[in-house]
């Protein structure tokens, strides 16, 4: 199985990161713990959470799935896993903010390290040097391996590189944006080129555009079947429904379903080290284990890409 290394890290992870934003929320309990045993034993290496996991649920308030991953690394005890969780999405990225929310994480988690730190968004009011020092402070102390930056600009992720290297501060080794087949433009072009020139480990999110690409969204009427179904008005168009249409004809061809066809598309784009997507059901977990080693030849990536041209 083919593993990638994250940047500069120290990390690698094959073709699939474990997304941790249903867990405490769609998956919990005994379930969640089978589709987490079933990861790890298929050879992944990274589950990706934040701290805010699953405040926008009534009655929750953040941090439900780093509390069930950290019980699930507990029981198994176990730490063959790496974690990724991240900080600043709400509250911001003031030092103040981000060591005081490593700490709360690293209880929940159960651990003694975060193998990957981001900062869950651009906080333009906080200055640079700030919030690179206080990850940099987290790292010298161990208590985090690696910092990575998630929804950042070209721009603002090349100013903090920059900054990094000029004052000797841990630099940002990991960027997750969003990107798929339906959503390309906070990739493709200048964020693409500066990963690429700077070394910089790549792992999107919503990597199935939140389900629309294993295709059970055809009509309208299908909207209902699951939580997020109310977003994918926003892709069931012309275009939409043409990428749809590559994905059966190349899923056909290659004996693959097309959440395995779009989740390999995006690991073969060029500086994408591994997709991240979530399961809610072992069953769902086992077919998205499938772009760890399925291979779609130059034609037939093309004709994905210009059908969502």
């Amino acid at each position: 199985m083919l593993v990638r290394p994250l940047g500069n890290s120290g990390l690698a992870t094959p073709r699939l990161v474990l997304g941790g934003n249903v867990f405490g929320w769609t998956l919990t309990g005994a379930e969640a713990f089978r589709v987490l045993d079933r990861f790890a034993e298929a050879g992944g290496t990274m589950i990706d959470t934040a701290d805010v996991y699953s405040a926008w649920v009534a009655g929750h308030k953040g941090g439900e799935s780093e509390s069930l991953i950290g019980q699930w690394l507990k029981a198994g005890g176990r730490r063959d896993v790496a974690i990724a969780t991240k900080v600043g999405y709400e509250g911001g990225l003031s030092a103040d903010h981000v060591e005081q929310a490593a700490e709360a994480s690293l209880r929940r988690l159960g651990v003694e390290t975060i193998d990957l730190y981001y900062a869950h968004k651009d906080d333009s009011r906080t200055p640079l040097e700030e919030t690179l020092g206080a990850f940099d402070r987290l790292v010298r102390a161990g208590k985090v391996r690696a910092i990575g930056a998630s929804n950042y600009s070209a721009e603002r992720l090349a100013a903090a590189l920059d900054l990094s290297e000029r004052e000797g501060l841990a630099r940002y080794e990991v960027l997750q944006p969003e990107y798929n087949l339906m959503a390309r433009d906070s990739y493709e072009g200048g964020v693409q080129g500066l990963c690429l020139a700077r070394n910089i480990g790549v792992l999107p999110y919503f990597g199935l555009a939140s389900g629309f690409l294993t295709g059970k969204y055809r009509s309208e009427a299908d909207f209902g079947k699951s939580v997020r179904g109310s977003r994918m008005a926003a892709y069931l168009d012309e275009r939409g429904r043409r990428v749809l249409a590559a994905l059966d004809d190349v899923a056909a061809e290659a004996g693959a379903t097309p959440a395995q066809v779009a989740l390999a598309w995006l690991a073969a784009q060029r500086g994408i080290t591994a997709p991240i997507a979530s399961a809610t059901s072992v069953e769902q977990l086992e077919e998205l284990l499938g772009v760890m080693t399925l291979e779609l030849g130059a034609g037939q990536l093309e004709r994905l890409s210009a059908a969502a041209a």
